[in-house]
């Protein structure tokens, strides 16, 4: 190891036009990964000439760790959604181009119903698109947000739950078929996120910096139906869970990848806030991460 190239920390950023000009002007904070995102379908945009821009930002960087793109993600609902469905299959196809191998985003639903009645529809969706990707040694992580979706009432992302990703991965069984995990998803649904993490670690491709405040005084005075807000996302440093613990478990398991902060969720550091809270969560999962490399002397 010749730095923390084994867990970078990073954030994210849109998959449009301006993401040269976006990542040019963060990368001084010291952020060493971007994972880039589009929402629904690619449009208008040349991914050829984006990665292109892209990769020059990222090798003009005057950086003591030269940034990366860790991953691409497509957000929307494949399953019901056709254009979506066929972005996926760009976005796997422009990995190569970007430099990374994993593929994020939200396993798509029908809409309203239980959740039982999308895991075939869901399957016929990524079976070839999952071949797709171990053909390009492509890595699929879905994110564990539920999007509003309860198991009676599916929205938008079969995969929120571990009762989900047991028949999602039974349906599918790949090495090329993960999560994209993060605490914050987990403790709105008042799931321990650490007892989760060891469980599920083998499956991690990918780690959403984003975490939670649950307001426990609300839950036992007035529960989570009675219109209360209950949880609130955070960005990492400001929520409740401890990410030296997370890394920790990460590391013990031989994680290699990204962990790169969601932002624009905190109900604080937001709006002119936005990057003052990203850079402390940045710094903070840092320091967690262990502070500075030091390496071990020369025997």
């Amino acid at each position: 190891m010749t730095g923390h190239d084994d867990i970078r920390i990073g954030t994210l950023a849109k998959l449009d036009h301006n993401a040269p000009s976006y990542l040019r002007q963060i990368i001084p904070h010291g952020f060493e990964s971007f994972g880039l995102t589009v929402w629904k379908q690619i449009g208008d945009v040349n991914l050829k000439k984006v990665a292109k821009e892209v990769k020059a930002v990222l090798d003009d960087a005057d950086m003591p760790v030269r940034p990366v793109i860790s991953s691409l993600g497509i957000f929307g609902n494949p399953v019901e959604d056709k254009l979506n469905a066929r972005d996926w299959a760009k976005v796997i196809d422009a990995c190569e181009l970007f430099g990374c191998d994993i593929v994020a985003g939200f396993a798509g639903c029908v809409t309203g119903k239980p959740m039982d009645e999308s895991f075939k529809p869901w399957a016929k969706v990524f079976k070839p698109l999952v071949k797709r990707a171990e053909d390009k040694g492509v890595r699929i992580a879905f994110e564990n947000c539920d999007m509003g979706g309860w198991w009676h009432s599916a929205a938008w992302n079969l995969a929120h739950s571990p009762a989900a990703w047991e028949k999602m991965f039974d349906l599918i069984p790949s090495d090329h078929l993960g999560l994209e995990w993060e605490p914050c998803h987990q403790m709105v649904s008042l799931i321990d996120p650490l007892p989760q993490l060891r469980q599920w670690v083998k499956k991690v491709y990918h780690v959403h910096g984003k975490d939670a405040t649950v307001d426990w005084h609300t839950i036992r005075t007035r529960g989570i139906r009675g219109g209360a807000k209950y949880v609130f996302h955070r960005t990492p440093g400001f929520g409740d869970t401890n990410w030296t613990d997370v890394i920790s478990i990460l590391r013990q398991n031989k994680f290699k990848g990204s962990i790169d902060i969601e932002g624009w969720h905190d109900p604080v550091y937001r709006g002119e806030l936005e990057m003052t809270g990203q850079v402390h969560g940045l710094n903070y999962l840092k320091n967690c991460r262990g502070g500075a490399f030091v390496p071990n002397p020369v025997v």
